[in-house]
């Protein structure tokens, strides 16, 4: 008989929790969600108020099945799943699916794992929240609406396999209207005028002060009359105004802020920032990290100002309430924080490390005193000239929270120029120039958006929670909408004008603009997608409806709002939509003509089953079937010229022979490659299919033999169908297009062909369960392949099962 059965979602979790309870408590895990929405009809009966048709996945059957058995002999269970909507419904479904006594059933939360934080949940249960579930149900039915109404359609209409989602498509649409501004930029140049000038102070020490122009030129004949102008020119300080100033730390963080650091400081996508956060919210070592909350606890401000004060001195604490801005904030959760401030560092991974280490110093500089700052700014006036350069400066007065954080912003990038210490300058201080440039500059298109900056984006619209900004855009990166990518810049030339003394000199340099690390792409799918969406199902896409659901969702979660009605007010004529569309839609086929008639060849093109091609069509014989060619990356349906599709006709390439055989160069479905003898190479990124050498590809072509070689462990001459090989998960058997698991405790390189063939008839003994296309994996059974083990013990018994066999 068990007296405490508490139940969690992930094992780690239990794990930690274990640690701060007695021999009375038993705790365990559910793996998450133990039912969902069951695939057939909507799972929704939307006659009958939209009732859910909950099931329990094959997967999790064994799971249930075990918490059934500890739940029916325990006196008291506690449901301990996180604090937020999703927590709130995964203890709502175990209450259902275990058939629950109320009587019996305890509802606890916490926002960190610690023992004082456990201690005080179990001294204060509650009872399921109604309306935190409620909430969570109809984001999940309305979800489940728009995806499975909506997706057909575009099977029908634009091309199979397509999606769609209530916040996934508006989010792509963020990124689509992005790449059209891009797209629509035209850059502009101006002339930035800057001057290194000499100032010698009363003691003789000689100074070099940096200045700018206050005024940019439109044209590169305007530039240099004004460096014609200013050589006999008097150059003075007209004025110098000193001003204090202050910098106050940023707020704790809240789930997008974290995000956005993280990606800045550290480069993670937001779902690796939320995996990571998850294993150390779970080993107790932060607060919970799904909030918009920047609220501190009184005893989080205690402890924060006993730390600063302890390591730093007095002056630098200083206790501040922040309170969250968003009126549609959601549950009265805490910031991320760590769990205990005294902890500068914890164990763990080094990704665990460094995101924990942000934290807890974004956590303290949040409690320290404002920076003090002094900006010194002197004009330098030119005698025969209205126009003045100004000399900035700043220096740190008393460094405050800086001594612990500084903020990223997504500026940082632009390469701004950090202002120093001005020298003592002084009204009426005569100057003599060293040099003044004249330099081109080019306007700036917008900035395509990075997973923190669409994070930020979604937050300011209101569009989505906490919770699902992370899933959204890992989404719309694997139903291909989004590509997360690098991209190599073009070079550009740029005119440099430059007066030293009395010579003046103009040069070309080359700069390279356009490069990107990290942003996010919209492929020409999502370009047809959204203008279709947009087209047929404007309220679906439009981003103050999406906020407005969002609000509405909150309305329920606070029992202000009717879920069902909800539901009603959008479902019917959003349906309605739906079989409107159905019937009197036309089929996209995004084809676009570059030339009707070129040397009697139409070119055009199109999107085609496998991706964006281009299109040679022969006007003159219309039995000839047309060429096709695929775009490269970074070409677009919307923007590729006529030359640039001609040039995609020039592949494959033959490069010269190599060993009395063909090199040959060509583009496909998975980029550039490289065949001889049979053989396939790809293309390194640094080289162009339509420009690469020979005697390059031999260099890849021998690099890629090497890397071969050493791959293959063995090869038998009994039957060379056999081959041991090195894997990333170690050495397996390959037999054809088979590959075969080595036990662990085997050296591959002892075995014989005898003990292949042996491996491969135990598998095949076993029904082929440890068979397997990809050398990487551990071998599964064959419809095992489809499914994640979610249990510990459904692990070990697949395993045990194996070996038996």
């Amino acid at each position: 008989m068990i007296k405490n059965l508490v139940i969690v979602e992930s094992p780690a979790k239990a794990k930690t929790i274990e640690g701060f309870l007695g021999k009375d408590f038993v705790v365990t895990s559910s793996y998450g969600h133990v039912r969902d929405l069951e695939k057939k009809n909507n799972g929704v009966e939307i006659e009958n108020g939209y009732k859910p048709l909950y099931t329990v996945p094959a997967d999790k059957k064994a799971v249930v099945n075990d918490l059934k058995k500890l739940a029916k002999t325990a006196e008291t269970v506690w449901l301990a799943s996180d604090e937020d909507r999703e927590g709130e419904a995964i203890s709502w479904h175990l209450k259902e699916v275990l058939k629950l006594n109320t009587e019996k059933t305890r509802r606890i939360v916490f926002h960190e794992i610690t023992r004082s934080a456990i201690t005080n949940a179990i001294q204060h249960p509650r009872y399921i929240d109604d309306n935190l579930v409620e909430s969570q149900q109809a984001r999940r039915i309305l979800d489940r609406l728009v995806g499975f109404e909506i997706s057909p359609v575009l099977w029908r209409k634009v091309k199979p396999s397509l999606s769609a989602g209530r916040v996934q498509s508006v989010a792509v649409r963020l990124i689509v209207e992005r790449e059209r501004e891009i797209d629509a930029f035209t850059a502009e140049s101006k002339f930035k005028v800057t001057g290194i000038f000499d100032f010698v102070d009363e003691k003789g020490k000689l100074y070099k002060v940096k200045a700018e122009l206050g005024e940019r030129f439109d044209t590169e004949k305007e530039a240099a009359e004004f460096l014609e102008k200013v050589k006999d020119a008097q150059f003075a300080i007209e004025s110098v105004v000193k001003k204090p100033s202050k910098k106050t730390p940023a707020p704790p963080f809240t789930t997008s802020t974290l995000q956005q650091e993280a990606s800045r400081k550290l480069r993670y996508g937001v779902s690796r920032t939320m995996m990571i956060a998850q294993r150390l919210y779970e080993s107790g070592k932060i607060t919970y990290m799904r909030t918009d909350s920047v609220n501190l606890s009184d005893e989080a401000l205690a402890s924060s100002k006993r730390v600063i004060s302890k390591d730093y001195g007095e002056k630098y604490s200083k206790t501040r309430k922040y309170k969250t801005k968003s009126a549609n904030a959601q549950e009265a959760h805490e910031a991320i924080r760590p769990t205990y401030f005294d902890k500068e560092s914890v164990d763990g991974s080094p990704e665990e490390k460094a995101l924990y280490n942000l934290i807890w110093k974004r956590a303290i500089a949040s409690q320290m005193a404002d920076a003090e700052l002094e900006k010194t700014t002197a004009k330098i006036s030119i005698s025969n000239s209205g126009l003045k350069f100004t000399a900035s400066g700043e220096v740190i007065k008393f460094d405050g929270f800086l001594k612990v954080y500084i903020e990223s912003s997504d500026d940082d990038e632009n390469g701004k120029d950090s202002e120093g210490l001005l020298p003592p300058v002084y009204e009426g201080a005569e100057l003599k120039y060293d040099n003044i440039t004249a330099t081109e500059r080019y306007s700036r298109p917008p900035a395509r958006y990075t997973e923190a900056s669409l994070v930020k984006k979604l937050e300011e619209m209101g569009i989505g929670r906490p919770s699902t900004y992370a899933p959204t855009i890992s989404t719309i990166q694997k139903r291909g909408y989004v590509d997360k990518e690098e991209r190599q810049g073009k070079e550009r030339n740029y005119r440099v004008i430059t007066l030293v003394g009395d010579n003046l000199s103009a040069v070309d340099k080359t700069e390279i603009t356009g490069a990107e690390k990290g942003k996010l792409f919209p492929t020409d799918i999502a370009m047809l997608v959204n203008d279709f969406l947009l087209k047929y199902f404007p309220k679906i896409m439009d981003y103050k409806f999406t906020a407005k659901v969002e609000k509405e969702l909150d309305d329920i979660a606070r029992g202000e709002r009717n879920w069902v009605t909800m539901l009603d007010s959008f479902y019917k004529p959003f349906h309605d939509t739906v079989e409107d569309t159905i019937e009197n839609s036309e089929r996209v086929v995004g084809e676009r003509i570059l030339e009707e008639d070129h040397n009697g060849k139409r070119i055009s093109v199109r999107m085609a089953r496998f991706g964006p091609v281009a299109q040679i069509t022969d006007l003159n014989d219309p039995e000839a079937k047309p060429e096709y060619a695929g775009l490269r990356s970074g070409q677009k349906l919307e923007t590729i010229t006529l030359e640039e599709a001609l040039d995609l006709f020039k592949l494959p390439r033959d490069l010269g022979e190599y060993e009395g055989k063909k090199v040959v160069v060509a583009i496909g479905r998975f980029g550039p490659y490289i065949r001889h003898d049979s053989k396939f190479t790809s293309l390194k990124k640094e080289y162009d299919p339509y420009t690469v050498q020979l005697d390059e590809a031999i260099v890849m072509i021998e690099e890629k033999r090497k890397k071969d070689a050493e791959k293959l462990i063995k090869v038998f001459e009994e039957n060379p169908d056999y081959q041991l090989q090195n894997g990333r998960w170690g050495p397996f058997l390959k037999v054809g297009k088979q590959n075969y698991k080595i036990p662990r405790d085997v050296d591959a390189k002892e075995l014989t062909y005898e003990d292949c063939v042996k491996i491969v008839e135990e598998f095949e003994k076993g029904g082929g369960k440890s068979k397997s296309k990809a050398p990487a994996k551990k071998t599964t059974a064959k419809k095992a392949t489809a499914k994640k083990t979610t249990t510990k013990k459904a692990a070990a018994k697949k395993t045990t099962t194996k070996k038996k066999k």
